[in-house]
């Protein structure tokens, strides 16, 4: 199983729409996955249980990190809480092997990103094979406040993988329970290109293609 923390020390950043993007990502693909809402405010798990019967499933949990989380299927996705520092962040690196860091173009997010970002690479429970990567959030790519983003991320000792641009997509497909990639293809293909680095980062495959029936479950799967 593969497990991937989608984690954020400032709240607001967009950490839980992330989270079920992702998760949707690959339940449409038809790969096994769990996202695991750690968080107290309940984002992701009132986003599932929007979720439509007749969408492709995902295997949600709501609970604290100290209790056991699930093993089946193929990925896990964990939404944790934002300000984690510490003890409580040791924990949660202890339980992926990939980190996401989702950051937003504001002078404060930029600069509580780098704190964080920071204590993430120094802590001790970080293992040499767990991948860390940050994508920009929200983004205008011809704003200032993005620019900046952008220079920042750029000079990070960790990649900088994908730009998510600021569309009401989100916000649409969150009303109804769905990721973007469950919306007609036509209204989110720049939105789909957005996440085309990131899922093929994740997977190890850059030849991935973002949209399901161009793929198999098998190059998603393989590797876990």
């Amino acid at each position: 199983m593969r497990s991937i923390l989608v984690v954020n020390a400032k709240g607001g950043s967009g950490k839980s729409t992330l989270a079920c993007n992702l998760a949707s990502f690959f339940a449409c693909w038809g790969v096994e996955v769990s996202l695991v809402d750690l968080d107290r405010q309940g984002s992701a798990w009132d986003w599932l249980r929007a979720r439509p019967d007749d969408l492709a499933p995902i295997h949600g949990l709501r609970g604290k990190a100290d209790r056991p989380l699930p093993e089946q299927g193929d990925y896990r996705i964990l939404d944790v809480p934002s300000g984690l520092e510490g003890e409580p962040l040791d924990r949660m690196l202890e339980l992926a092997d990939t980190v996401i860091v989702p950051v937003l173009p504001s002078p404060v997010d930029i600069r509580a990103a780098g704190r964080f970002i920071a204590e993430l690479l120094h802590s001790p429970t970080r293992h040499p094979q767990q991948r860390i990567c940050v994508v920009a959030n929200r983004c205008r790519a011809t704003t200032r406040s993005y620019r900046a983003l952008e220079n920042f991320l750029t000079h990070l000792d960790i990649p900088f993988i994908a730009r998510l641009r600021d569309t009401q997509n989100y916000l649409r497909a969150a009303e109804q329970g769905r990721g973007i990639f469950e919306l007609p293809t036509r209204e989110v293909v720049k939105d789909l290109a957005d996440w085309q680095p990131l899922v093929a980062w994740i997977s190890g495959d850059p030849r991935l293609i973002v949209v399901p029936e161009l793929g198999s479950r098998e190059e998603l799967a393989g590797d876990r």
